[in-house]
């Protein structure tokens, strides 16, 4: 499809079959994007033991704390972007997208020296302290490799985003499928056969998101309707607070739940030692290891939610430009009930068959007390996974729409007021469990609010409406 037919597309285009056009190539990408980890952990949970385990459950906040940085760039270009389409403003989409290469380069020159400076306060920080000397170094071999590998995921990340508003949504999810496949090829070359374990791993990694920068890249310099020039690439002009605003929502969310994870580690660590059986030196690391792989099936159902509200960030974008709110209406609630349905199949999946997930990750041969918590986290910590990926899609679908401010805070309460409060608050009187319970009542109570500004997002839309027509009319 020709260029300019894309963009006409997303203003005339039936909204449903837009929505599955748009969303499930970004679903793709950003399934493919968390698979990465979970490829490790799966190849590492059958290859290394509970030690190495535990090590990427240390090392997952640090990788969220950098995904905070790539999204704050990513995210806040690629709503500015989408608007600006709408607005046919090309000369402002092409400084944006200079912008957004200047901006990548620039944070991932300075933050991987950074962490690499003083990655043992900061995995003590986020629930290293106390855990035995084997999942820490595990910790750090993963992170030493793969923290240098970041500029280019990023890269991918916010140039994925860049062919979406474009409308190049296929070639957007290639570029991912080849990293990935090239991640999942040699992954078992490096670990089994080559018997490097944790740092084959991490080089597989470091390898497939090289591959998937290399082509985001080159499909950049061969963009047709946005092409900038030498001297957009640069972080300079008057677009680049508005791009900052918007993207300090998706970065404020991420370092957010940075902050969630390592209150949830610490916790498990401290109370895990007064638990009668995980205070004992040989099941030790159970909880940890356990609370690692419930998470990032977590991360996989998210990547699914914040695909499909990904894809719908071009057509919001354009059609909030252009001034077509009811197209903004349909295409929010079409939203809410896709991402509803995502929450309930997963809900089924954790509830019915939360044995056959734990197996994926290599527990056929742990204790029992191993399988009989992870049964438990995966049916308590998950319980309200439904109302987690409806919330998810609110804070992305404001941010689309350029309300910075309510998705910003909607997801702060989330992260922090409820995700750090429980988490520290709820073991005090539940010990170990309260952990677990952390999870569905911050969901809970964070769904709450979110319907109210829900509401008041249609509210707004409706009047917006009255208004155009009112407008046509004279």
């Amino acid at each position: 499809m020709r260029a300019q037919e894309r963009l006409k597309d997303l203003a005339e285009a039936p909204l449903g079959r837009l929505l599955v056009r748009f969303s499930w190539p970004a679903l793709v990408s950003m399934s493919l994007n968390a698979l990465y980890a979970i490829i490790d952990r799966v190849y590492v949970g059958h290859g290394c033991g509970q030690d190495a385990m535990a090590g990427i459950t240390l090392a997952f906040p640090i990788m969220m704390l950098f995904g905070a940085f790539g999204v704050f760039v990513g995210a806040g270009h690629a709503a500015l972007l989408s608007i600006k389409l709408g607005e046919g403003d090309r000369t402002a989409c092409e400084k944006i997208l200079g912008e957004l290469v200047a901006f990548k380069l620039a944070f991932f020159c300075v933050l991987p020296p950074l962490v690499f400076l003083f990655l043992d306060p900061i995995l003590r920080a986020t629930g290293g302290d106390g855990v035995t000397p084997g999942a820490l170094e595990q910790a750090k071999v993963y992170l030493r490799i793969v923290l240098f590998s970041h500029v280019f995921s990023h890269l991918a990340y916010g140039l994925s985003a860049t062919m979406r508003s474009e409308g190049a949504v296929v070639p957007s999810m290639m570029c991912m499928v080849v990293g990935f496949g090239v991640n999942l090829v040699l992954d078992p070359i490096f670990i089994f056969g080559l018997r490097w374990g944790m740092m084959g791993a991490a080089v597989a990694t470091v390898i497939g998101q090289v591959a998937t920068a290399i082509l985001s890249f080159w499909y950049l310099l061969h963009m047709r309707i946005i092409r900038p020039r030498a001297g957009d690439y640069r972080i300079a002009g008057d677009l680049c607070t508005r791009m900052l605003t918007l993207g300090m929502t998706s970065f404020l969310s991420q370092i957010s739940l940075v902050a969630a994870m390592a209150a949830i580690n610490n916790m498990i660590r401290k109370y895990g030692a007064l638990d009668p059986v995980f205070g004992q030196e040989q099941y030790a690391q159970i909880p940890m290891a356990v609370v690692g792989i419930v998470m990032k099936f977590f991360q996989i159902v998210i990547s699914i939610v914040v695909g499909m509200a990904a894809g719908c960030i071009p057509i919001v974008g354009f059609n909030m430009g252009a001034g077509k709110s009811s197209r903004v209406k349909a295409l929010f609630t079409s939203l809410l009930i896709s991402e509803a349905i995502v929450g309930a199949v997963a809900l089924v999946l954790v509830e019915a068959f939360p044995r056959q997930l734990i197996a994926l990750f290599g527990a056929a041969n742990e204790s029992s007390y191993y399988t009989d918590f992870a049964l438990r986290s995966f049916r308590i910590y998950l319980c309200m996974i439904i109302l987690a990926c409806v919330n998810k899609a609110c804070f992305i679908f404001l941010q689309a729409m350029g309300k910075a401010a309510e998705s910003t805070a909607l997801s702060m309460v989330r992260e922090v007021v409820f995700g750090v409060g429980f988490a520290l608050l709820l073991p005090v009187f539940f010990g170990l469990n309260g952990v677990l319970y952390s999870m569905p009542l911050s969901d809970i109570l964070t769904f709450i609010i979110a319907a109210y500004l829900i509401v008041k997002t249609y509210h707004q839309l409706s009047k917006d409406m009255i208004t155009s027509a009112s407008g046509d009319m004279r």
